[in-house]
């Protein structure tokens, strides 16, 4: 065929045809839209075909129109390095099999040198990259050659980057990749969970160009099992009941030919591995783990044995949530909360993931208040519901970055380069006044730091902004990026080879002879030298688990609204489905003991124990709201009476503990949750300016005020907060209007507590009736959130004796009078 004359998607069909499967109606939409030059947002089920409906649509339109020129017609952006060789041989079997000619390649963090090397001589025509390797092309001073016959962007998986500082990053690389070729570039998403897709879409494509939506109208077949307990416990706590539930998790794996075990954090995959293991020894070699700390080469094993069906069962964390296929997983086990209706549809199309297959997900409660997520989420599921994702604005850390990334490429101009960043949805607002700012800041280092030569980083000459100091572009290079997490280790045998990388953190905390799990493994910490932890093999049967930095997934709006609306229909005695059935013992005896809230209600008790006086509030609004609400509390019932509170907090309510009376009677009267100064009391009550200097040690790196190392010799944690520690005085002291210090106050209340979502909670709080019971002793409610505060200070083994011994006396114990007030 004269595949230049293509002017339809017959092409396309007809390779489909061919492979057996029959094109759905969005992807001829899709199709259709590219061959009008249209740029879009495509929405559809994980495993229905998506990735085939842009990048057919992308073969298509060159076959119509081949584009003279050298190097990349089309830039295909994934989140995951994990997701590249997987994407590069579905593309190229497309691209062979439709004649096309094209050669699809990879290039992110994990591509040798040697390859890379290749492409700069030759480039392939479709190229699979990371937001952080596209910037780094950016740095190239020939990246407009390389780029010349440009025609397509595609942002896979938009939906884990909008909202955060990558997501970022990808619109100023498309603000300069427009600039380039103008209109001839087209620029599409591809999302299967996210809410608020028309924002999402004016945030891909930016304030200049306008897009089409396209849904699939398919909706994915999820089959959702909750393993309930028999019978349900009274007094929850966490982790306990998912421990119980390792038998029925078992018989799973052994009832399908391959599982996927999702926990939510890293901590959790090596413990659930390590009961694997210990439930069913006969499964040794046929059970696996997979986690971002895990040895790259030990994750790619893993993934090949998963494809190919050696595995019965891989524990895993969000490494495999995205876009890998699978073929042999026939069942997903969910351990704990998703925290997120989307998370969780996302890891249910890790099975049956293929166009009109069936996807069957089983919820592992980890406690029993947690079974109300199980029904939620079903309900969620049958109505489509998806969370929104709201996205940044003006990060400047990131821009900074950006602009350092042009200088050491080809450099860049003021003017030309202000509008474009403006027509980004993150730039929008960025007045005058702060883009000079901006540029004065990388050429002399602002008003504090002017005289210190480092700081100058930019220089200036006709008309155009570029660096001519090698060494700063170098550096420059080895940090692009706005991933900063706790600095990691490399961890290593004695006199083997290496394992992965631990976080710097959890190694301080260990001695010579210390055992710990890892990767299923038990070791022994040998010694720590030039950054890598070395260890050998243990035949010890305990040890420590490793803790990772941000491992607790805070419950979402969407999720905590409907746990609301579950529990009001539960105090009206509706009992729907076989989650809310397994909990109406549970739920009946909070009733008795206290109150179920409603919609329209918020519960505290006031409890008195050996320990002191505690107060519950149950807002359900998630860990990082109950974090600044707690806080805020305290402060205010404090400012009554001179009193000082411990708080213990978990998604559904947050503690305040003190050895003294509690007046909150008076503090309710004189308007606790009022709206009236609600931010200076916020401030003062959580010390946002010593929170806001250790989040400037973010901001800090990516502006690339602070140099994490080179290859090999990173920097430790110690050094990189006392370098931003001191910046961070700097700037107080001598430059207290800097806008990267604002930037960092401002993330606290932002990122941190998600303030907006604080708001819309005291809002609503504001509007409710306020009811504080008095129960005379722990009801279900509160076990969980008091088993939360013990943990913290007792071993495993001791807490599970003491809550056991807990749980038993509150049995014993007459019950008080209970008492309300509203």
């Amino acid at each position: 065929m004269s595949a230049s004359r293509t002017t339809d998607p017959g092409a396309a069909i007809a390779w489909l045809m061919k492979m057996g499967w029959k094109p759905f109606d969005f992807q001829l939409q899709t199709w259709n839209a590219l061959l009008r030059d249209k740029s879009g947002l495509l929405n559809a089920p994980t495993g229905s075909g998506k990735t085939y409906a842009v990048f057919l649509g992308a073969l298509l339109d060159n076959m119509r129109a081949p584009e003279a020129g050298i190097g990349i017609r089309l830039l295909w952006i994934t989140p995951l390095r994990a997701l590249a060789k997987d994407l590069q041989i579905a593309l190229q079997a497309a691209c062979d099999g439709m004649e096309s000619g094209w050669t699809v390649g990879v290039r992110t963090g994990d591509t040798p040198a040697s390859l890379r090397r290749q492409q700069e001589r030759k480039m392939p025509d479709c190229l699979i990259t990371t937001p952080e390797s596209l910037q780094i092309l950016l740095s190239r001073p020939d990246y407009r050659k390389q780029l010349s016959g440009l025609r397509m962007v595609v942002a896979d998986e938009w939906h884990e980057l909008i909202g955060t500082k990558r997501g970022v990053q990808m619109e100023l690389a498309l603000s300069r990749l427009k600039a380039q070729r103008s209109s001839r570039l087209r620029i599409w998403g591809i999302s299967a969970t996210i809410g608020n897709l028309e924002e999402a879409m004016e945030v891909l494509l930016g304030t200049d160009r306008s897009g089409v939506i396209i849904r699939a109208g398919t909706e994915k077949k999820i089959e959702v099992k909750s393993i309930l307990p028999d019978p349900i416990e009274s007094f929850p706590w966490a982790g306990h009941l998912g421990a119980a539930m390792l038998p029925q998790v078992l018989d799973i794996v052994r009832r399908h030919r391959s599982t996927l075990v999702f926990t939510n954090t890293r901590s959790q995959t090596e413990y659930w591995f390590r009961g694997l293991m210990e439930a069913a020894p006969d499964l040794a070699g046929l059970v696996a783990m997979h986690h971002g700390s895990i040895d790259p080469a030990i994750r790619t094993w893993v993934e090949e044995a998963l494809k190919e069906g050696r595995l019965k069962a891989v524990v895993c964390t969000s490494s495999l949530d995205l876009g890998v296929d699978f073929s042999p997983v026939e069942a997903i086990v969910q351990i704990g909360g998703p925290k997120g209706v989307s998370r969780f549809m996302q890891r249910a199309g890790r099975s049956g993931h293929q166009p009109g297959a069936l996807s069957r997900i089983w919820f592992v409660p980890t406690h029993a208040l947690e079974i109300v997520e199980g029904a939620v989420l079903r309900e969620a599921i049958a109505h489509n519901v998806h969370e929104d994702r709201k996205p940044l604005t003006l990060s400047l850390d990131v821009l900074l970055q950006y602009l350092m990334t042009l200088a050491v490429g080809e450099g860049f101009d003021e003017e030309s380069t202000y509008r474009q960043i403006k027509t980004t949805h993150a730039f929008a607002g960025l007045s005058r006044q702060d883009w000079s700012w901006v540029l004065n800041f990388l050429q002399s280092g602002g008003r504090s730091l002017r005289q210190y030569p480092e700081f100058t980083r930019l220089d200036y000459a006709d008309g155009r902004y570029f660096v001519s100091n090698k060494r700063i572009a170098t550096r420059h290079r080895l940090s692009i990026g706005t991933i900063v997490g706790d600095p990691v280790l490399q961890l290593k045998y004695l006199h083997g080879g290496r394992l992965g990388t631990i976080e710097e953190s959890f190694i301080s905390m260990l001695n010579p002879g210390d055992g710990f799990w890892f990767a299923g493994r038990c070791l022994e910490f040998v010694r720590l030298k030039d950054l890598t932890a070395y260890v050998v093999k243990s035949v010890r049967k305990n040890g420590r688990i490793p803790a990772w930095m941000g491992g607790r997934l805070p419950l979402s709006s969407k999720m905590s609204g409907l746990i609301r609306k579950k529990l009001a229909q539960a105090r009206q005695g509706y009992f729907e489905g076989p989650e809310m059935t397994v909990l109406r013992p549970l739920l009946r005896l909070q009733s008795y003991w206290s109150e179920i809230p409603d919609s329209d209600t918020l519960l505290i008790e006031y409890i008195r124990s050996r320990d002191g006086h505690h107060l519950y509030f149950y807002p359900f609004e998630g860990r990082f709201v109950h974090e600044v609400m707690g806080a805020l509390v305290a402060w205010r019932i404090a400012r009554i009476r001179p009193i000082s509170f411990s708080i213990a907090m978990n998604d559904y309510g947050f503690e305040l503990l003190s050895d003294q009376e509690i007046p909150v009677e008076e503090a309710l009267e004189s308007g606790l949750f009022g709206l009236e100064n609600l931010l200076p009391d916020v401030e003062e009550s959580i010390n946002r300016s010593e929170m806001a200097k250790r989040r400037f040690r973010d901001i800090a790196v990516i502006s690339g005020l602070v140099f994490q190392g080179y290859p090999g010799t990173p920097l430790g944690a110690a050094h990189l907060q006392a370098s931003s520690g001191l910046l961070y005085e700097v700037f107080r002291q001598y430059d207290p209007s800097n806008p990267l210090l604002q930037q960092a106050m401002d993330e606290v209340i932002t990122l941190h507590f998600d303030y907006s979502r604080f708001i819309d909670a005291m809002q609503r709080i504001k509007t409710q009736r306020i009811n504080l019971t008095k129960p005379g002793r722990f009801t279900p409610f509160a076990f969980p959130i008091m088993a939360d505060r013990l943990r913290e200070k007792l071993s495993s083994e001791k807490l599970s004796d003491l809550i056991f011994r807990l749980q038993r006396n509150l049995y014993k114990e007459p019950a008080n009078q209970r008492e309300s007030s509203t």
